[in-house]
């Protein structure tokens, strides 16, 4: 997310507005592009009509919290079993959009699983579907249906994905200009905001539609709290400058294995980036005890 001025951020997330139903986050002091990789489930009852509302508050300590801004989306717009990577425009009021002040943005990742669909859509943050269905999700076949029976019979033990994220940073194109030379020198970042694991690309000179194509692997040991964050710099003699960077967790790739996309780069003036990411699971139990 990004807000204007100084603040300490936190969401209010809700379909529907009643206490026990509404989701809060934790405060992030003094930033204005907050990171909380929050994950909150709801239950929906009518995805042609409900809505997912976002509310961003910043804290005054002992004070009413002050309302920044609102966001919302239609759940008619997400496609079962698939991730959703969205950005939203902060209004004052989602009724009366006449509010021309800048109030930031929001970015969610949405996953929607219904009810009924008798294990062809999984939720991986589900901690009570069984292991023959996270098999089935992630095409894992080194697990027995006697393993599955066995781990989820131990209520005291909880199951945590384990294995290696592989990132193919591709390319860049539209690149702002940095220098004033009317070029760049662009290089990606690649951090694993959980470990703190960081890679990088080589520099690519004089170039606005860079070409890497350098793959990097991470090691994650707890991918459903993981993200990955891809910056792009600009080298310079003098030093360094940070166009912009593109922010995910790892939910899409636990489902799909292995996919390419190319993103918008956030907070840079234009750009945009194509990567590819591949998942080789691994599995461990630890004792929640």
């Amino acid at each position: 997310m990004d807000i204007v001025g100084k603040s300490d951020p936190f969401a209010v997330i809700f379909i529907r507005p009643l206490p026990d139903r509404t989701k809060t986050s934790k405060v992030i002091d003094n930033d204005l592009n907050p990171i909380w990789n929050e994950h909150f489930e709801f239950i929906v009852e009518d995805d042609t009509t409900q809505r997912l509302t976002v509310r961003i508050y910043d804290d005054e300590g002992l004070q009413a919290a002050e309302f920044i801004g609102c966001c919302q989306i239609s759940l008619s717009t997400l496609e079962p079993g698939k991730v959703k990577d969205v950005w939203l425009k902060l209004l004052k009021d989602l009724d009366i959009q006449r509010d021309s002040k800048y109030r930031g943005q929001v970015h969610l990742e949405l996953l929607y699983c219904p009810f009924g669909t008798d294990g062809n859509i999984v939720n991986p943050f589900d901690h009570d579907f069984s292991l023959t269905s996270l098999e089935k999700a992630l095409k894992i076949d080194n697990i027995t249906k006697a393993d599955s029976r066995e781990m989820a019979a131990k209520k005291k033990k909880e199951m945590f994905i384990r294995g290696v994220l592989s990132v193919t940073v591709i390319s860049a194109e539209d690149l702002p200009i940095v220098d004033y030379m009317g070029k760049a020198d662009p290089y990606v970042v690649l951090l694993m905001k959980k470990s703190e694991a960081k890679q990088k690309t080589r520099v690519i000179t004089n170039n606005l539609n860079p070409v890497w194509n350098q793959t990097f692997d991470f090691m994650v040991e707890d991918a459903l709290h993981e993200m990955v964050i891809i910056e792009v710099w600009d080298h310079d003699t003098f030093g360094k400058d940070r166009i912009g960077r593109v922010i995910m967790t790892l939910t899409r790739v636990l489902m799909e294995g292995e996919y390419q996309e190319c993103y918008n780069i956030h907070l840079a003036k234009s750009g945009r980036i194509t990567l590819s990411f591949k998942w080789v699971p691994q599995h461990k139990v630890r004792d929640s005890s």
